[in-house]
């Protein structure tokens, strides 16, 4: 088992940056990859952000050149480093831990963190 606890989501004005934590625990090993993903109100969640394991990125259209994935595999811990932050990215944001393989395997999620941005 896996557990996967989200930290640093708030409220921040527009033009603003905030950086998400993802601390995982228990179980972990055959990580194929850690990504963010977000639900914003009266949406379908959405990928945000993924890095494989072996450090390739992925990143959504809506965040490219804005959002940075990034990971400290000794913390066992993935963040997301937010700026230039918009209204349309406020959501819940969920932590994805996916062990296994490319198209198989097990997907562990987190809570969430709020992100508000408003001014």
């Amino acid at each position: 088992q896996v557990q996967l606890v989200e930290s640093g989501g708030g409220l921040v004005q527009p033009g603003g940056s905030l950086r998400l934590s993802c601390a995982a625990s228990g179980s972990i090993f055959n990580v194929y990859a850690m990504a963010w993903y977000r639900q914003p109100p009266g949406k379908q969640r959405e990928l945000v952000a993924r890095i494989i394991s072996g450090g390739s990125t992925n990143y959504a259209d809506s965040v490219k050149g804005r959002f940075t994935i990034s990971r400290d595999n000794a913390k066992n811990t993935v963040y997301l480093q937010m700026n230039s932050l918009k209204p349309e990215d406020t959501a819940v944001y969920y932590c994805n831990l996916k062990q296994g393989g490319q198209n198989s395997g097990i997907n562990y999620w987190g809570k969430g963190t709020l992100v508000t941005v408003s001014s």
